[in-house]
């Protein structure tokens, strides 16, 4: 059974570390990981903690209103591609759309994009180079909050 749940920052750090930040010179903590607006989702399996998402009030020039951006998202490797990051995102949305959040936004890996599309998320830009980990995109979706 998946259980979805708040964790601590430092919860997030080893999967972080291990997906991530492997083998390239960059911290796996993220500017933002203490902030009181800040919380962090991991999706656990038999109590063992196999998937992390930050969630950090960021605002981007792009985007008007309310926003969130999307940090650190990671699942180990022998559990990917079954569903544990779709359930940390739509359970991430969930907690948005409470707090009246309007958009959710990052820069994701060009490995990641069809996995975000899947769930709505749209392209905003041109393609950029983040030093050590590669090509992304910004990606972002907006909520219809009542």
């Amino acid at each position: 059974m998946i259980e979805i749940k708040l964790i601590s920052p430092e919860d997030t750090y080893k999967i972080r570390r291990v997906i991530l930040r492997k083998n390239i010179p960059l911290s796996e903590k993220s500017e933002g990981d203490f902030d009181k607006d800040t919380f962090h989702l991991g999706a656990f399996i038999e109590g063992e903690l196999i998937s992390v998402a930050t969630l950090i009030k960021n605002e981007s020039s792009f985007f008007e209103g309310s926003q969130y951006r999307l940090r650190g998202m990671a699942t180990s490797e022998n559990y990917q591609g079954k569903g544990l990051g779709k359930k940390l995102i739509l359970k991430a949305e969930e907690i948005l759309k409470e707090r009246k959040v309007d958009v959710l936004w990052f820069n994701a890996r060009i490995v990641a994009l069809e996995f975000y599309k899947k769930l709505g998320y749209k392209i905003i830009g041109e393609e950029f180079d983040i030093q050590f980990i590669g090509t992304h995109y910004t990606m972002s979706k907006k909520f219809k909050n009542v």
